[in-house]
């Protein structure tokens, strides 16, 4: 009987949950044996570098390899993946320029407000 194919995204969302019901980083091994799977190893350390490179965890080097947590903030998620693609473009003045230009009137007196002279946003 053939096992029935994830959906595209489906084993990123496990791996996430498995992550997110634990209060401590966990290695790629025991995500692996958490979700038990018969899923490969080298499954579960693709998927948590792309997860790295989206910025959905984060990871820290315990011994030899990457234990990750999930990241719990979406906002923090969301600001690492616009840095992401503001480092890609070597027109750094043209992209922000252009995102500025995009913004709403209050959005952009948020910006200009954290962009201040604390850098800090008054409201908080």
């Amino acid at each position: 009987m053939a096992v029935p194919r994830r959906r595209h995204g489906d084993l990123e969302q496990e791996i996430l949950a498995v992550l997110a019901s634990v209060d401590a980083p966990m290695t790629p091994a025991e995500v692996r044996e958490e979700l038990g799977d018969a899923l490969a190893y080298n499954t579960i350390t693709t998927v948590l570098s792309r997860l790295f490179r989206k910025g959905e965890v984060t990871r820290e080097l315990v011994g030899r390899a990457y234990a990750y947590r999930a990241v719990q903030e979406p906002a923090a998620v969301t600001a690492f993946q616009m840095r992401q693609l503001l480092d890609h473009d070597q027109n750094r003045a043209a992209v922000l320029t252009r995102f500025v230009g995009s913004l709403s009137t209050e959005d952009e007196a948020l910006l200009t407000r954290l962009l201040g002279p604390t850098g800090e946003d008054d409201a908080s």
